[in-house]
């Protein structure tokens, strides 16, 4: 009888942990990998060191949070809402050799505490972008958030911008 309760509750805990790993929705948007020089570049300017914490809000394969841990000695947060790209982002966070400092969790970004950042990266569309500023904008001073290729729209100009091979890259310094 003892064994077929240590079942149950092992069959109720897998079914809770799968069911948390299932998005609540549909990505907003399909997944593109960023290219790694653009990767290189979004960090440079937001001039990552082992003392920030990036956080990538939709980040796929892991490469933004892997390279700032590889490259700054950086902590990384991503942030992702399909829990195949989750998966495969920690499997390389373990070849990369920096599991110890990187994590990549399922969740949606706009329910996500983005309390910790020092740093956010963002790959979104527009509407999204200008969706998540009000959550950006109450970030602490002197956190920096870095978008490839759209930025927030009028209202919230960049304090910086760089086209890497036509592709462009901005970057905002809460005040």
């Amino acid at each position: 009888m003892t064994t077929r309760i240590a079942m149950a509750a092992a069959a109720l805990l897998v079914a809770s942990l799968s069911a948390q790993q299932r998005p609540k929705q549909q990505p907003d948007v399909r997944y593109v990998p960023t290219p790694q020089n653009v990767v290189e570049a979004m960090l440079q300017m937001a001039r990552v060191t082992s003392a920030d914490v990036v956080y990538d809000l939709g980040s796929g394969d892991g490469r933004i949070p892997i390279t700032a841990a590889q490259k700054y000695g950086a902590r990384g947060v991503g942030i992702e809402i399909e829990p195949r790209l989750v998966r495969e982002a920690n499997d390389n966070a373990v070849k990369a050799r920096v599991a110890d400092r990187v994590w990549f969790v399922t969740q949606d970004l706009f329910e996500t505490d983005l309390s910790p950042a020092t740093v956010v990266t963002l790959y979104l569309l527009p509407r999204l972008n200008q969706q998540l500023m009000p959550k950006l904008k109450r970030l602490r001073p002197g956190t920096r958030i870095v978008s490839h290729y759209y930025d927030m729209g009028p209202e919230w100009p960049p304090d910086q911008s760089q086209d890497i091979n036509s592709l462009m890259i901005y970057l905002w310094t809460i005040r």
